[in-house]
C-alpha cells in the first residue's frame, strides 16, 4: 500500500513537472514609456472623409499624435496598447469614457518613433492637450482569429 501511494505521488509530480516544462511560456505584459508627445494635422489622404467614430457620421478633424516609445527590454514588444486622455482648448474630453486610443504594432528595443491617428469632432476647439499617456504590450505575438 505504501509503495502504491509513493508511485501515485511520483506519477502525479511527473505529470505536473512535464506539463509545466513543455507548456508555452506566458506572454508577459511589458510597459512602454511614451515621451515627446505632440500632434499635427493628418496628411490630406488620411484626413479625407474623417468622421466621428460614435456612429453619428458627424464631420471631424483628423490628427496624428506623434512621439517616442521607449522599450527598456531586450525583446521586441508587440501590440502595445496606447492609453491616455485628450482634452480640447476648453478642457473638455475629446473621447469621453475612453482611454485606450489605439496601438503600436511593434516596438523594438530602445527608443523609436510612433504615430497614432485620431478623429476629433469639428466643434471641439484646439489646441489639444495630451495627458497621462502610457503604453503596454506583449513580449510575443498575440494570436488573433481571422474570419474569412
Amino acid at each position: 500500500m505504501l509503495l502504491r501511494s509513493i508511485k501515485l505521488i511520483f506519477v502525479s509530480f511527473l505529470i505536473v513537472f512535464l506539463s509545466w516544462t513543455f507548456s508555452n511560456p506566458a506572454q508577459a505584459v511589458t510597459k512602454i514609456k511614451l515621451s515627446d508627445l505632440s500632434y499635427k494635422d493628418c496628411p490630406p489622404e488620411l484626413a479625407k472623409g474623417a468622421v466621428v467614430s460614435n456612429g453619428s457620421g458627424a464631420a471631424a478633424n483628423c490628427f496624428l499624435i506623434i512621439g517616442k516609445a521607449k522599450n527598456s527590454t531586450y525583446k521586441t514588444v508587440y501590440d502595445a496598447d496606447i492609453f491616455g486622455r485628450i482634452y480640447d482648448a476648453n478642457n473638455n474630453p475629446i473621447l469621453q469614457n475612453r482611454t485606450r486610443l489605439g496601438s503600436i504594432p511593434e516596438v523594438p528595443p530602445g527608443v523609436s518613433d510612433f504615430e497614432l491617428r485620431i478623429s476629433v469632432p469639428e466643434n471641439q476647439p484646439t489646441p489639444l492637450k495630451l495627458k497621462q499617456f502610457k503604453a503596454s504590450g506583449f513580449s510575443g505575438m498575440v494570436r488573433r482569429e481571422q474570419n474569412f
